[in-house]
């Protein structure tokens, strides 16, 4: 038997890298999602922390710490979210969810705005007619890959070609992202939901299928 060799600084490096890698990935991520949450409730949750605070010195004093305030708007967004959630469930709900959409309409710019992002939800929560929503593109050249949600498809004027508009999401934030208008023959269609296409983007391909096709499917030769 032989004997066993001692692990280099390279080997335990490497291991260590390796270990340490999944952690640090999911914390880039969570950290973002926390500060993004918690930055949108602070502007209001702040004041009053503080105006509490200084009401109340002896006791109180503790909420002007940051992480405290940044902890309490983190869960004030997430209360929102869930009573936002719970409301348009129901009909109540969706009564007001239409009056602030049609008030949001009549604010120009704004309309623009929240009407793509409202079809762009809508689009990737259905599923697509002929096409396959998760498609593989070449992006930014063609010896490279990128993950793509094919919006709708298109026809070229003058020849009637099928084109896939593809929106291309960027890591680890996927609300921004790439518009690009591609031939649908040059597309590769996966078999991903969404669901996991969101969790390849957000995780930085830490989280996927284990297999995704890469190459363009040949189309079949036609016969004499």
């Amino acid at each position: 038997m032989a004997p066993m060799r001692k692990p280099t600084l390279q080997r335990l490096f490497i291991t260590g890298l390796l270990t340490l890698l999944p952690i640090w990935l999911t914390w880039v991520v969570v950290k973002f999602v926390f500060v993004l949450l918690s930055e949108i409730s602070h502007p209001v949750t702040g004041p009053l922390l503080e105006q509490l605070a200084a009401d109340h010195p002896a006791t109180l004093r503790w909420l002007v710490e940051p992480w405290v305030q940044y902890g309490i708007a983190l869960l004030a967004t997430l209360a929102v979210i869930l009573l936002a959630g719970a409301m348009a469930r129901r009909v109540f709900g969706q009564r007001l969810l239409r009056w602030l959409e049609s008030l949001i309409q009549r604010v120009p710019f704004a309309n623009i705005i929240y009407g793509s992002a409202r079809q762009l939800l809508d689009i990737l929560q259905t599923k697509p007619d002929g096409t396959q929503r998760v498609v593989l593109i070449d992006f930014p050249h063609t010896e490279m890959k990128s993950i793509g949600f094919v919006t709708r498809v298109l026809r070229e004027h003058g020849t009637g070609r099928e084109l896939a508009a593809v929106y291309v999401p960027t890591t680890p934030n996927p609300t921004s992202g790439y518009l690009e208008i591609v031939p649908v023959e040059k597309i590769t269609p996966t078999d991903w939901t969404v669901d996991q296409a969101m969790s390849f983007i957000i995780s930085g391909g830490a989280v996927s299928p284990e297999t995704i096709p890469f190459s363009v499917p040949k189309a079949p030769a036609e016969t004499g």
